[in-house]
Protein backbone atom coordinates (compact mmCIF):
# COMPACT_ATOMS: atom_id res chain seq x y z
CA UNK A 1 0.00 0.00 0.00
CA UNK A 2 3.10 2.66 0.81
CA UNK A 3 4.52 1.70 -2.36
CA UNK A 4 1.07 2.55 -4.56
CA UNK A 5 1.05 5.52 -2.58
CA UNK A 6 4.49 6.10 -3.41
CA UNK A 7 3.65 5.97 -6.65
CA UNK A 8 0.95 7.82 -7.21
CA UNK A 9 2.82 10.80 -5.39
CA UNK A 10 5.86 10.71 -7.77
CA UNK A 11 3.44 11.11 -10.87
CA UNK A 12 1.35 13.68 -9.43
CA UNK A 13 4.96 15.71 -8.69
CA UNK A 14 6.08 14.96 -12.33
CA UNK A 15 6.03 18.23 -13.97
CA UNK A 16 3.39 19.05 -16.34
CA UNK A 17 6.09 18.98 -19.21
CA UNK A 18 6.69 15.95 -19.06
CA UNK A 19 3.53 15.42 -19.94
CA UNK A 20 3.44 14.85 -24.18
CA UNK A 21 1.20 17.61 -25.72
CA UNK A 22 -1.98 16.81 -28.24
CA UNK A 23 -2.41 18.17 -31.22
CA UNK A 24 -5.90 17.86 -31.57
CA UNK A 25 -6.85 20.03 -34.77
CA UNK A 26 -5.37 22.42 -37.82
CA UNK A 27 -7.36 24.79 -38.98
CA UNK A 28 -6.92 26.60 -41.92
CA UNK A 29 -7.43 30.78 -42.68
CA UNK A 30 -6.36 31.89 -46.28
CA UNK A 31 -6.48 35.73 -46.59
CA UNK A 32 -5.50 37.54 -49.47
CA UNK A 33 -1.90 38.24 -48.42
CA UNK A 34 -0.88 35.25 -46.64
CA UNK A 35 -2.47 31.86 -45.08
CA UNK A 36 -2.56 30.93 -41.53
CA UNK A 37 -2.62 27.65 -40.36
CA UNK A 38 -3.75 27.37 -36.21
CA UNK A 39 -2.73 24.02 -34.76
CA UNK A 40 -5.17 23.64 -31.93
CA UNK A 41 -3.18 21.75 -28.52
CA UNK A 42 -4.31 20.66 -24.70
CA UNK A 43 -1.06 22.64 -23.75
CA UNK A 44 1.51 24.98 -24.82
CA UNK A 45 4.09 23.31 -26.23
CA UNK A 46 7.90 24.44 -27.39
CA UNK A 47 8.49 24.50 -31.09
CA UNK A 48 10.40 25.47 -33.83
CA UNK A 49 9.76 26.33 -37.68
CA UNK A 50 12.65 26.45 -40.41
CA UNK A 51 12.48 25.89 -43.78
CA UNK A 52 14.38 23.61 -46.60
CA UNK A 53 14.48 23.82 -50.67
CA UNK A 54 14.64 21.34 -53.57
CA UNK A 55 11.79 20.93 -52.69
CA UNK A 56 9.98 23.39 -51.22
CA UNK A 57 8.91 22.61 -47.35
CA UNK A 58 8.28 24.16 -44.39
CA UNK A 59 9.15 22.01 -41.34
CA UNK A 60 7.63 22.25 -37.85
CA UNK A 61 9.10 20.43 -35.08
CA UNK A 62 7.25 20.58 -31.61
CA UNK A 63 8.47 19.07 -28.60
CA UNK A 64 7.14 16.49 -26.46
CA UNK A 65 4.09 16.49 -28.55
CA UNK A 66 1.51 13.73 -30.39
CA UNK A 67 -0.62 14.11 -33.03
CA UNK A 68 -4.19 13.07 -32.90
CA UNK A 69 -5.67 14.87 -35.80
CA UNK A 70 -6.27 13.59 -39.60
CA UNK A 71 -3.87 15.85 -41.57
CA UNK A 72 -5.26 14.43 -45.35
CA UNK A 73 -8.38 15.88 -44.33
CA UNK A 74 -7.34 19.27 -44.35
CA UNK A 75 -8.73 21.46 -47.43
CA UNK A 76 -5.64 22.71 -48.91
CA UNK A 77 -7.27 24.51 -51.68
CA UNK A 78 -6.31 27.69 -52.39
CA UNK A 79 -3.15 27.99 -49.82
CA UNK A 80 0.28 27.22 -51.62
CA UNK A 81 0.86 23.57 -50.02
CA UNK A 82 0.23 20.25 -51.58
CA UNK A 83 0.17 18.74 -48.37
CA UNK A 84 0.97 18.14 -44.89
CA UNK A 85 3.18 14.77 -43.10
CA UNK A 86 4.01 13.81 -39.89
CA UNK A 87 6.94 11.75 -38.45
CA UNK A 88 8.47 11.73 -35.23
CA UNK A 89 11.86 13.01 -34.13
CA UNK A 90 13.58 11.24 -31.41
CA UNK A 91 11.21 9.20 -28.88
CA UNK A 92 9.28 11.85 -27.94
CA UNK A 93 9.12 14.77 -30.11
CA UNK A 94 6.78 15.67 -33.72
CA UNK A 95 7.39 16.70 -36.92
CA UNK A 96 5.12 18.56 -39.23
CA UNK A 97 6.43 18.99 -42.97
CA UNK A 98 4.38 21.33 -45.64
CA UNK A 99 5.29 20.51 -48.87
CA UNK A 100 5.08 23.59 -50.89
CA UNK A 101 4.25 24.94 -54.71
CA UNK A 102 6.91 27.51 -53.98
CA UNK A 103 9.51 29.16 -51.46
CA UNK A 104 7.97 31.06 -48.18
CA UNK A 105 9.22 32.28 -45.30
CA UNK A 106 7.14 31.62 -42.51
CA UNK A 107 6.32 33.16 -39.15
CA UNK A 108 4.91 31.38 -35.82
CA UNK A 109 3.87 32.19 -32.60
CA UNK A 110 1.92 30.85 -29.98
CA UNK A 111 -1.36 32.09 -28.95
CA UNK A 112 -2.59 31.04 -24.95
CA UNK A 113 -5.83 29.61 -24.37
CA UNK A 114 -9.03 32.09 -25.17
CA UNK A 115 -12.37 30.84 -24.97
CA UNK A 116 -13.58 28.93 -27.13
CA UNK A 117 -9.98 27.90 -27.61
CA UNK A 118 -6.91 26.10 -25.57
CA UNK A 119 -3.37 26.53 -26.41
CA UNK A 120 -2.65 27.34 -30.04
CA UNK A 121 0.27 27.41 -32.47
CA UNK A 122 -0.15 29.98 -35.38
CA UNK A 123 1.99 29.24 -38.24
CA UNK A 124 1.28 32.49 -41.22
CA UNK A 125 2.52 31.51 -45.07
CA UNK A 126 2.82 34.88 -46.99
CA UNK A 127 1.83 34.68 -50.10
CA UNK A 128 3.75 36.00 -53.18
CA UNK A 129 4.28 39.87 -53.35
CA UNK A 130 2.58 40.03 -56.54
CA UNK A 131 -0.55 38.30 -55.18
CA UNK A 132 -0.91 40.83 -51.98
CA UNK A 133 -0.47 44.16 -53.94
CA UNK A 134 -3.17 42.40 -56.31
CA UNK A 135 -5.37 42.24 -53.41
CA UNK A 136 -5.46 45.77 -52.48
CA UNK A 137 -5.04 47.90 -55.28
CA UNK A 138 -3.66 51.69 -55.07
CA UNK A 139 -5.46 54.42 -56.14
CA UNK A 140 -2.83 56.41 -58.35
CA UNK A 141 -2.39 59.72 -57.69
CA UNK A 142 -3.43 61.04 -61.52
CA UNK A 143 -6.92 59.27 -59.98
CA UNK A 144 -6.71 61.11 -56.89
CA UNK A 145 -6.03 64.28 -58.54
CA UNK A 146 -8.78 63.86 -61.42
CA UNK A 147 -11.33 66.60 -61.05
CA UNK A 148 -14.30 65.16 -59.47
CA UNK A 149 -13.12 62.17 -57.75
CA UNK A 150 -14.84 59.76 -56.19
CA UNK A 151 -14.45 60.33 -51.69
CA UNK A 152 -13.10 57.14 -50.88
CA UNK A 153 -14.69 55.30 -47.45
CA UNK A 154 -12.38 52.33 -46.28
CA UNK A 155 -14.90 49.74 -43.98
CA UNK A 156 -12.61 47.35 -41.44
CA UNK A 157 -15.05 44.52 -40.37
CA UNK A 158 -13.21 43.99 -36.80
CA UNK A 159 -11.74 40.86 -36.16
CA UNK A 160 -12.02 37.91 -38.67
CA UNK A 161 -10.32 34.58 -38.92
CA UNK A 162 -8.60 32.51 -35.91
CA UNK A 163 -10.11 35.95 -33.73
CA UNK A 164 -13.72 35.75 -33.46
CA UNK A 165 -14.21 39.05 -31.34
CA UNK A 166 -16.77 39.11 -28.83
CA UNK A 167 -19.39 35.88 -28.97
CA UNK A 168 -22.99 36.66 -27.90
CA UNK A 169 -25.76 33.79 -26.82
CA UNK A 170 -26.41 31.46 -29.13
CA UNK A 171 -22.94 31.33 -30.03
CA UNK A 172 -23.54 34.43 -32.70
CA UNK A 173 -19.92 35.89 -33.86
CA UNK A 174 -19.05 39.43 -33.83
CA UNK A 175 -16.37 38.82 -37.03
CA UNK A 176 -19.60 37.54 -38.86
CA UNK A 177 -21.88 40.08 -37.74
CA UNK A 178 -19.47 42.77 -38.51
CA UNK A 179 -18.75 41.57 -41.64
CA UNK A 180 -21.59 41.26 -42.81
CA UNK A 181 -22.87 44.66 -41.71
CA UNK A 182 -20.01 45.98 -43.33
CA UNK A 183 -20.96 44.43 -47.15
CA UNK A 184 -24.03 45.84 -46.79
CA UNK A 185 -22.47 49.65 -45.91
CA UNK A 186 -20.06 48.97 -48.82
CA UNK A 187 -22.87 48.07 -51.07
CA UNK A 188 -25.05 51.49 -50.02
CA UNK A 189 -21.98 53.30 -50.41
CA UNK A 190 -21.13 52.12 -53.74
CA UNK A 191 -24.71 53.30 -55.01
CA UNK A 192 -24.20 56.80 -53.64
CA UNK A 193 -23.10 59.07 -56.09
CA UNK A 194 -19.54 60.31 -55.65
CA UNK A 195 -18.76 57.73 -52.85
CA UNK A 196 -16.83 54.20 -53.52
CA UNK A 197 -16.18 51.91 -50.85
CA UNK A 198 -13.34 49.32 -50.17
CA UNK A 199 -13.43 46.47 -47.21
CA UNK A 200 -10.40 45.95 -45.29
CA UNK A 201 -11.62 42.27 -45.50
CA UNK A 202 -13.69 40.33 -47.58
CA UNK A 203 -13.69 37.43 -46.19
CA UNK A 204 -12.96 35.37 -42.63
CA UNK A 205 -9.73 35.61 -42.23
CA UNK A 206 -7.51 37.92 -40.00
CA UNK A 207 -5.87 41.43 -40.23
CA UNK A 208 -3.48 43.20 -38.04
CA UNK A 209 -4.26 46.19 -36.41
CA UNK A 210 -1.71 48.05 -38.31
CA UNK A 211 -2.15 46.78 -41.32
CA UNK A 212 -5.47 47.92 -41.24
CA UNK A 213 -4.75 51.28 -41.10
CA UNK A 214 -2.08 51.01 -44.35
CA UNK A 215 -4.43 49.48 -46.40
CA UNK A 216 -6.56 52.66 -46.00
CA UNK A 217 -3.54 54.89 -46.44
CA UNK A 218 -2.58 52.51 -49.61
CA UNK A 219 -6.45 53.34 -50.85
CA UNK A 220 -5.53 56.97 -50.29
CA UNK A 221 -8.82 56.74 -47.86
CA UNK A 222 -10.84 60.32 -47.20
CA UNK A 223 -12.46 58.41 -44.24
CA UNK A 224 -11.89 55.05 -42.19
CA UNK A 225 -14.99 53.10 -40.34
CA UNK A 226 -13.85 50.42 -38.40
CA UNK A 227 -16.94 48.43 -37.51
CA UNK A 228 -17.34 46.20 -33.94
CA UNK A 229 -19.96 44.66 -31.76
CA UNK A 230 -19.36 45.55 -28.54
CA UNK A 231 -19.52 43.16 -25.32
CA UNK A 232 -19.98 43.27 -21.24
CA UNK A 233 -19.76 41.17 -18.22
CA UNK A 234 -23.68 42.11 -17.88
CA UNK A 235 -26.11 41.29 -20.50
CA UNK A 236 -28.31 44.33 -19.40
CA UNK A 237 -25.70 46.70 -21.51
CA UNK A 238 -27.04 47.59 -24.81
CA UNK A 239 -26.75 50.32 -27.73
CA UNK A 240 -24.55 51.99 -30.37
CA UNK A 241 -21.41 53.68 -30.05
CA UNK A 242 -19.18 55.63 -31.73
CA UNK A 243 -15.47 56.29 -30.72
CA UNK A 244 -12.59 58.67 -32.31
CA UNK A 245 -9.26 58.72 -31.38
CA UNK A 246 -8.21 60.41 -27.80
CA UNK A 247 -5.71 63.01 -27.10
CA UNK A 248 -3.25 60.31 -25.38
CA UNK A 249 -3.94 58.08 -27.91
CA UNK A 250 -2.77 60.63 -30.80
CA UNK A 251 -0.19 61.83 -28.32
CA UNK A 252 1.27 58.29 -28.31
CA UNK A 253 0.79 57.53 -32.01
CA UNK A 254 2.81 61.17 -32.56
CA UNK A 255 5.86 59.93 -30.38
CA UNK A 256 6.14 56.36 -32.41
CA UNK A 257 5.78 57.68 -36.06
CA UNK A 258 8.60 60.74 -34.95
CA UNK A 259 10.21 57.64 -33.55
CA UNK A 260 10.49 55.65 -37.21
CA UNK A 261 11.74 57.53 -39.68
CA UNK A 262 11.19 55.06 -42.26
CA UNK A 263 7.64 55.61 -41.88
CA UNK A 264 7.81 58.85 -42.60
CA UNK A 265 8.17 59.19 -46.38
CA UNK A 266 4.53 57.93 -46.76
CA UNK A 267 2.64 60.12 -43.85
CA UNK A 268 0.74 62.71 -44.50
CA UNK A 269 -0.95 61.58 -48.04
CA UNK A 270 -3.26 62.44 -50.31
CA UNK A 271 -3.20 64.96 -52.92
CA UNK A 272 -0.42 67.23 -52.28
CA UNK A 273 1.20 64.70 -50.04
CA UNK A 274 3.96 65.63 -47.46
CA UNK A 275 7.00 63.91 -46.94
CA UNK A 276 8.60 63.83 -43.73
CA UNK A 277 11.91 61.83 -44.00
CA UNK A 278 13.87 65.08 -45.61
CA UNK A 279 12.41 67.20 -42.56
CA UNK A 280 14.79 68.28 -39.21
CA UNK A 281 12.64 67.16 -35.87
CA UNK A 282 11.40 70.56 -34.91
CA UNK A 283 9.71 70.74 -38.80
CA UNK A 284 8.69 66.99 -38.77
CA UNK A 285 7.30 67.68 -35.61
CA UNK A 286 4.89 70.40 -36.16
CA UNK A 287 3.93 69.21 -39.97
CA UNK A 288 3.02 66.07 -37.82
CA UNK A 289 0.85 67.78 -35.16
CA UNK A 290 -0.74 69.52 -37.85
CA UNK A 291 -2.11 66.54 -39.39
CA UNK A 292 -2.80 64.63 -36.58
CA UNK A 293 -5.45 68.09 -35.15
CA UNK A 294 -6.94 67.92 -38.63
CA UNK A 295 -7.40 64.35 -38.82
CA UNK A 296 -8.89 64.01 -34.97
CA UNK A 297 -11.29 67.05 -35.69
CA UNK A 298 -12.65 65.85 -38.82
CA UNK A 299 -13.06 62.64 -37.04
CA UNK A 300 -14.82 63.86 -34.64
CA UNK A 301 -17.19 66.50 -36.75
CA UNK A 302 -17.88 62.82 -39.00
CA UNK A 303 -18.44 60.45 -36.14
CA UNK A 304 -21.68 63.13 -34.70
CA UNK A 305 -22.91 63.10 -37.63
CA UNK A 306 -23.02 58.98 -37.75
CA UNK A 307 -23.98 58.64 -34.09
CA UNK A 308 -27.01 61.12 -34.88
CA UNK A 309 -27.73 59.22 -37.80
CA UNK A 310 -27.42 55.68 -36.58
CA UNK A 311 -29.67 56.98 -33.08
CA UNK A 312 -32.69 57.22 -35.35
CA UNK A 313 -32.53 53.27 -36.03
CA UNK A 314 -31.75 52.17 -32.92
CA UNK A 315 -30.52 52.36 -29.33
CA UNK A 316 -27.15 54.55 -28.04
CA UNK A 317 -25.34 53.83 -25.21
CA UNK A 318 -24.02 56.92 -25.24
CA UNK A 319 -24.95 60.54 -26.63
CA UNK A 320 -21.62 61.72 -27.58
CA UNK A 321 -18.55 60.79 -29.71
CA UNK A 322 -16.37 58.78 -27.12
CA UNK A 323 -12.58 58.82 -27.15
CA UNK A 324 -10.33 56.38 -26.97
CA UNK A 325 -6.96 54.69 -28.04
CA UNK A 326 -7.83 51.83 -30.27
CA UNK A 327 -4.78 51.07 -32.63
CA UNK A 328 -6.97 51.51 -35.44
CA UNK A 329 -7.99 54.71 -35.18
CA UNK A 330 -4.13 56.22 -34.72
CA UNK A 331 -3.87 57.27 -38.52
CA UNK A 332 -2.64 60.82 -38.86
CA UNK A 333 -3.43 61.51 -42.20
CA UNK A 334 -7.12 59.76 -42.25
CA UNK A 335 -10.43 61.23 -40.11
CA UNK A 336 -11.29 57.58 -38.80
CA UNK A 337 -13.94 56.24 -36.51
CA UNK A 338 -14.70 53.00 -34.61
CA UNK A 339 -18.30 52.06 -34.44
CA UNK A 340 -19.94 49.69 -31.92
CA UNK A 341 -23.25 48.58 -33.64
CA UNK A 342 -24.54 47.30 -30.00
CA UNK A 343 -23.76 44.53 -27.42
CA UNK A 344 -23.72 41.34 -28.76
CA UNK A 345 -23.63 40.27 -25.19
CA UNK A 346 -27.09 41.46 -25.06
CA UNK A 347 -29.64 38.58 -26.13
CA UNK A 348 -32.26 41.27 -27.41
CA UNK A 349 -29.34 43.07 -29.34
CA UNK A 350 -27.73 39.65 -30.01
CA UNK A 351 -30.75 38.51 -32.14
CA UNK A 352 -31.20 41.87 -33.84
CA UNK A 353 -27.41 42.64 -34.73
CA UNK A 354 -27.72 39.31 -36.52
CA UNK A 355 -30.56 39.91 -38.51
CA UNK A 356 -30.61 41.11 -42.14
CA UNK A 357 -33.25 43.78 -41.92
CA UNK A 358 -31.41 45.35 -38.56
CA UNK A 359 -28.44 45.11 -40.49
CA UNK A 360 -29.99 47.12 -43.68
CA UNK A 361 -31.54 49.76 -41.45
CA UNK A 362 -28.32 50.42 -39.63
CA UNK A 363 -25.96 50.15 -43.02
CA UNK A 364 -28.54 52.75 -44.38
CA UNK A 365 -28.37 54.88 -41.14
CA UNK A 366 -24.75 54.63 -41.47
CA UNK A 367 -24.39 55.34 -45.08
CA UNK A 368 -26.67 58.23 -44.15
CA UNK A 369 -24.38 60.26 -41.35
CA UNK A 370 -21.04 59.90 -43.91
CA UNK A 371 -23.03 61.48 -46.83
CA UNK A 372 -24.07 63.89 -44.59
CA UNK A 373 -20.53 64.65 -43.05
CA UNK A 374 -19.25 65.04 -46.72
CA UNK A 375 -21.96 67.06 -48.13
CA UNK A 376 -21.01 69.77 -45.50
CA UNK A 377 -16.95 69.47 -45.84
CA UNK A 378 -16.35 67.66 -49.38
CA UNK A 379 -12.64 67.16 -49.82
CA UNK A 380 -11.48 69.50 -52.56
CA UNK A 381 -11.66 67.81 -56.79
CA UNK A 382 -14.24 65.35 -55.61
CA UNK A 383 -17.65 64.88 -57.06
CA UNK A 384 -19.26 65.96 -54.05
CA UNK A 385 -17.21 68.85 -53.79
CA UNK A 386 -18.14 70.17 -57.25
CA UNK A 387 -21.61 69.45 -56.93
CA UNK A 388 -21.95 71.53 -53.56
CA UNK A 389 -20.24 74.22 -55.61
CA UNK A 390 -22.87 74.22 -58.25
CA UNK A 391 -25.63 75.35 -55.79
CA UNK A 392 -23.81 78.09 -54.27
CA UNK A 393 -24.85 81.61 -55.32
CA UNK A 394 -22.46 83.25 -57.14
CA UNK A 395 -21.89 87.32 -57.84
CA UNK A 396 -21.22 88.67 -61.65
CA UNK A 397 -20.27 92.18 -62.75
CA UNK A 398 -21.63 93.11 -65.89
CA UNK A 399 -18.93 93.54 -68.76
CA UNK A 400 -19.03 95.39 -71.84
CA UNK A 401 -21.04 93.80 -74.68
CA UNK A 402 -22.94 90.78 -72.24
CA UNK A 403 -26.51 90.43 -72.47
CA UNK A 404 -28.88 89.33 -69.75
CA UNK A 405 -29.50 85.99 -71.54
CA UNK A 406 -26.00 85.79 -72.73
CA UNK A 407 -25.09 85.83 -68.61
CA UNK A 408 -27.72 82.84 -68.59
CA UNK A 409 -26.53 80.80 -71.10
CA UNK A 410 -22.86 81.20 -69.55
CA UNK A 411 -24.38 79.77 -66.09
CA UNK A 412 -26.58 77.35 -67.31
CA UNK A 413 -29.64 79.06 -65.74
CA UNK A 414 -32.89 80.81 -67.51
CA UNK A 415 -33.21 84.09 -67.80
CA UNK A 416 -36.25 83.99 -65.98
CA UNK A 417 -34.30 82.50 -63.27
CA UNK A 418 -31.92 85.43 -63.49
CA UNK A 419 -34.36 87.77 -63.37
CA UNK A 420 -36.34 86.30 -60.34
CA UNK A 421 -32.71 86.12 -58.25
CA UNK A 422 -31.98 89.94 -59.00
CA UNK A 423 -35.68 91.59 -59.31
CA UNK A 424 -35.15 93.18 -62.39
CA UNK A 425 -38.12 94.14 -64.23
CA UNK A 426 -37.03 93.24 -67.81
CA UNK A 427 -33.63 92.11 -69.46
CA UNK A 428 -32.01 95.70 -69.36
CA UNK A 429 -28.79 95.50 -67.64
CA UNK A 430 -25.87 98.02 -67.48
CA UNK A 431 -21.53 97.77 -67.69
CA UNK A 432 -20.68 97.66 -63.85
CA UNK A 433 -23.64 96.14 -62.36
CA UNK A 434 -23.27 93.15 -60.05
CA UNK A 435 -25.54 90.45 -60.59
CA UNK A 436 -26.25 87.42 -58.57
CA UNK A 437 -26.82 84.05 -60.56
CA UNK A 438 -28.85 81.27 -58.77
CA UNK A 439 -27.58 77.61 -58.37
CA UNK A 440 -27.60 75.96 -61.76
Amino acid sequence: MIRILASLLVLLLLPAAAQAARVEGVRVWPAPDHVRFVFDLDAAVEHSVFTLDTPHRVVIDLQNATLHADLSAIDLDRTGVRRIRSGRRGEEHLRLVMDLDQAARPRSFLLPPNPPYRDRLVVDLPRASEQAAASTPKVSASDRLNERRDIIVVIDPGHGGEDPGAIGPGKVREKDVVLSLSRKLKKRLDTMPGFRAHLVREGDYYVSLRNRTDIARKQQADLFVSVHADAFHSPRARGASVYTLSNRGATSETARWLAKRENQSDLVGGVGGVSLDDKDQVLAEVLLDLSMTASMSASADAGKEVLRSIGQVTRLHKHDVEKAGFVVLKSPDIPSMLVEAGFISNPGEARKLRSDSHQEKLAQALAEGILRYFERQPPPGTQIAWAREQQRERQYRIQRGDTLSGIAVQHGVTVQRLREANALPSDSIRVGQVLTIPAS
